[in-house]
Formats: C-alpha cells, sequence, structure tokens
C-alpha cells in the first residue's frame, strides 16, 4: 500500500513538472542589422521537438536618435523546431531587418518589442 502511495505520488510531481513549460537564460545580440536570440526552455514533457518563434520591430534610426516614420520600421520574425532533451530544449534563431529604402549609414538598426515564443505550450517571453 506505501509503495502505491508513493508510486501515485511520484507520478503527480513528474507531471506537474513535465506540465510547466518555461524559458531560461534567455538572451539576445545585435550585429548592424541582425538580431539573434538564444536561449532554453524547461518544464517541457516527452514531446520530440518544440516549434520556437522570435519577433521583434526593428527601427531605422537617424544620427539624432529620432525614432523612424511608420515607413522605416518593420516587424520581423524567425521560426524554427528545437530538439526536447530530458525535458528542455536548447534554441538559438537569428533574423535579418530589411528596409526598403536601405538603412545605410549614418543611419542604424535598432530592435524593440523583442518576444520569444513557444508555439505549442502558448508560452511567450518578452525580452525588450
Amino acid at each position: 500500500m506505501a509503495f502505491a502511495v508513493f508510486t501515485m505520488l511520484f507520478a503527480a510531481s513528474s507531471t506537474a513538472w513535465a506540465g510547466s513549460p518555461h524559458f531560461v537564460n534567455v538572451s539576445y545580440t545585435v550585429s548592424d542589422n541582425t538580431l539573434t536570440v538564444q536561449g532554453k526552455e524547461a518544464g517541457l514533457g516527452n514531446e520530440t521537438q518544440v516549434h520556437i518563434v522570435v519577433t521583434a520591430t526593428a527601427e531605422c534610426i537617424n544620427p539624432g536618435q529620432h525614432h523612424p516614420k511608420a515607413e522605416n520600421k518593420a516587424s520581423f520574425s524567425a521560426e524554427g523546431l528545437f530538439p526536447v532533451q530530458n525535458g528542455r530544449a536548447d534554441f538559438s534563431l537569428t533574423l535579418t531587418a530589411t528596409f526598403q529604402p536601405d538603412c545605410s549609414p549614418p543611419m542604424t538598426v535598432q530592435y524593440t518589442s523583442i518576444t520569444v515564443t513557444d508555439v505549442d505550450h502558448n508560452v511567450t517571453k518578452r525580452l525588450l
């Protein structure tokens, strides 16, 4: 009887842990007009892969640090499927902002509203 109770408690705690996906150690880097977001998602169950999407708004900023008009900013995204091992998935996604006309020097690209989302579990983390 005690073994059955222990088994039920263990199964319940394992299920609770596996049922709470969340992002950990997520960071981003920007180089010119390229944004890279990398990190880990933990608390995943027995699935084989997870679908991650990164979205961001890129703005072409003038030398006076003035924010752009509507035509000088746009939303960009990148997505991928990443393998799950032991309830965790490491990911890295890169997106590159392109503008028409180009955002060329002395203008610079600045990213805002950076989010990473696990589409399968509807989990989102806002980075900026």
